[in-house]
């Protein structure tokens, strides 16, 4: 089966213009069985099911950040998939995050607070012969002591949830 893996930012992908001061990117490769889904599609596809343990670390992390003032964002599987994709629009609310450029081949979502903005992408790769790929990126620009903080502390689990929310999507979509 395909694999999940490390990946470099694709050349062509509308997010790099967020790379500017970012301190902290990654992103990871990943099959797509079907490719005639946007990257909208995806991103839906890969969200609305995360493994139960993802779950239930963002349930704690919710319950953490308000003490200290932050947003509670919700479940990540919060994405309404009775919505068309045809119906979404830059400002509309994507699960926890608010839809900020869309074309088929690209969809950016990103979250703005007080102590630091996140973008992520999903980026349908063209086709080299080996099926349909796409790449998943994170891009963290934060803002002060708290946002530094913050990301000192997620960054760990950043690194194991999302290969993880990507495994489980291949695994369920995998032909």
């Amino acid at each position: 089966m395909p694999r999940v893996e490390p990946s470099e930012i694709p050349a062509h992908a509308a997010i790099r213009r967020h790379l500017a001061g970012a301190d902290f990117h990654d992103a990871y490769r990943f099959p797509v069985s079907d490719p005639g889904l946007s990257a909208l599609d995806i991103f839906r596809c890969t969200m609305n099911r995360p493994p139960a343990w993802i779950d239930r670390l963002m349930w704690l992390r919710n319950k953490l950040v308000r003490l200290a003032g932050l947003k509670d964002l919700g479940a990540l599987a919060a994405v309404t998939p009775e919505k068309a994709a045809a119906d979404y629009r830059p400002g509309d609310r994507l699960g926890i995050f608010t839809v900020q450029d869309i074309t088929e081949p690209e969809i950016i979502v990103g979250d703005q607070d007080r102590h630091l903005d996140v973008w992520l992408s999903v980026c349908k790769l063209p086709d080299d012969g080996t099926g349909q790929w796409a790449v998943i990126t994170t891009v963290v620009r934060t803002k002060n002591a708290l946002g530094r903080f913050y990301m000192l502390v997620v960054k760990p689990f950043h690194r194991a949830i999302a290969p993880a929310m990507l495994k489980a999507y291949v695994s369920r979509t995998a032909g």
